[in-house]
């Protein structure tokens, strides 16, 4: 870090010596997974730094916006609508749930056979770890799935400052209307808090903000179609990470400079691997910083991981908000219609998931699907069945991972990817030599 801060965290009620851990902890780690990897691009000096300053520098420039008099709201889950809190003059931030952090203190409020996430965000504000989650104003909660509504029963408890969006379990009619009204409501609690009216031209400058982040995300995405990729799975799951916490008007022009860089590698041929390496599409659980190990497992293996199925990854930015021409009735109905239509493992049936996910493969040429859930997620859990099947009707590999966020799975997670790398490798040789006979 480039200051010492420990003035600004003690301001913050965090517990000192045990933040001090933590970041050494996540300093080595960092050192060790994304600073080892050979032949990166230039511009991940940029994420580098922000993920050394990411107790640092960001928290500070949280704090001044507070001082400046604008309200800081920490979210879990990509269905809080960034357009809305962005047109109220707020800052939208990424609260910590993904490392194993703080689970004794955890357990002390929710069971021990709960998801790693919420174990996780549990226990940063248990443990006294998180900045950011002491920064906020207002935590927004979503109703995804059972194990959240209720654990931001006690989230409130404990901060007293949750609010909860409702979120359908289905995307008829019905479920449209009333989750334009959870929107709408959470637009008004938006404008008591801060004190600002949201109009239609706040919502449209506020909607380009967020459209230019997410066509940078697709940018760096489509680029990683090529073979080789110009970058690692690692380094494109990081920014894709980042984006929740930067600002996102200097995280865009960041990134679509990394792109320029990237599209230059191209063209050249310089890759993060070698061409021809196995590509692997990962799908599932979303996967919070600093949760690395999966990707950290599949590239230290040889393969390269082409693109992520979650919501830390394609399903935050596959679609834009377009308010161009919309009035405010209208623009309501745009952000509510764009929102719904997420593929979350919450909605039954979930058929667009499956479709997205083979759309993917194609798109990425990717070789496997690995199908990523946290143990105790249950949406996602049990839709790697479907998962399953739908990966059967295209004929290729697939893998079924359930994991937390500790490092105790490691040797066997590795056993096993290895072994389904292996798959991939019989499964091309078996396709190349079909190829062959078609061609003769």
């Amino acid at each position: 870090m480039s200051k010492d801060y420990k003035e600004m965290w003690n301001n913050l009620g965090l517990n000192l010596k045990a933040h001090d851990g933590l970041l050494s902890v996540l300093t080595e780690a960092y050192k060790n997974i994304y600073l080892s990897q050979k032949n990166r691009p230039k511009g991940m000096g940029y994420f580098d730094f922000v993920v050394s300053e990411v107790h640092g520098l960001r928290i500070e420039e949280l704090l001044e916006a507070k001082e400046s008099g604008r309200k800081i709201i920490g979210t879990f889950c990509i269905f809080v609508p960034e357009e809305l809190v962005l047109a109220t003059d707020a800052v939208f931030i990424g609260l910590c749930s993904g490392a194993d952090i703080g689970s004794d203190e955890a357990e002390k409020y929710i069971p021990k056979n709960t998801c790693a996430l919420i174990k996780s965000f549990m226990g940063f504000k248990a443990s006294g770890l998180c900045p950011y989650v002491e920064s906020t104003d207002l935590i927004v909660g979503e109703t995804t799935c059972d194990g959240k509504k209720k654990a931001f029963e006690i989230f409130n408890d404990i901060t007293g400052k949750v609010y909860v969006i409702e979120v359908p379990n289905k995307q008829g009619e019905t479920d449209i209307n009333l989750w334009k009204a959870e929107i709408k409501k959470f637009a008004e609690k938006l404008e008591n808090l801060t004190g600002k009216k949201i109009t239609i031209e706040k919502l449209r400058a506020a909607s380009k903000i967020v459209n230019n982040k997410r066509k940078a995300l697709q940018r760096l995405s489509l680029l990683r179609a090529n073979d080789p990729s110009p970058i690692s799975g690692l380094d494109a799951l990081l920014i894709n990470q980042i984006s929740f916490y930067d600002d996102p008007i200097r995280f865009t022009l960041k990134l679509n400079e990394l792109c320029d860089e990237l599209d230059d590698r191209v063209r050249v041929g310089i890759g993060a691997t070698k061409k021809g390496a196995k590509r692997v599409l990962i799908g599932g659980s979303p996967m919070a910083i600093p949760n690395w190990k999966t990707h950290a497992i599949i590239e230290g293996s040889g393969a390269i991981v082409v693109g992520e199925e979650a919501c830390v990854g394609e399903r935050s930015y596959r679609t834009l908000v377009d308010l161009d021409n919309a009035e405010i009735e209208e623009a309501y109905d745009i952000i509510t219609n764009r929102y719904i239509s997420l593929d979350c493992a919450c909605f039954t049936p979930n058929n667009d998931r499956m479709k997205n996910i083979k759309d993917m493969v194609r798109t990425l040429k990717a070789d496997g699907f690995i199908h990523y859930a946290l143990q105790f997620c249950t949406p996602y859990t049990m839709e790697s069945y479907k998962a399953k099947n739908t990966i059967a009707t295209i004929s290729l590999p697939f893998l079924k991972i359930e994991t937390d966020y500790s490092m105790e799975d490691m040797g066997q997670l590795k056993t096993r990817i290895e072994a389904f790398l292996e798959m991939i490798k019989e499964s091309n040789s078996k396709n190349n030599s079909c190829c062959s006979c078609r061609r003769k």
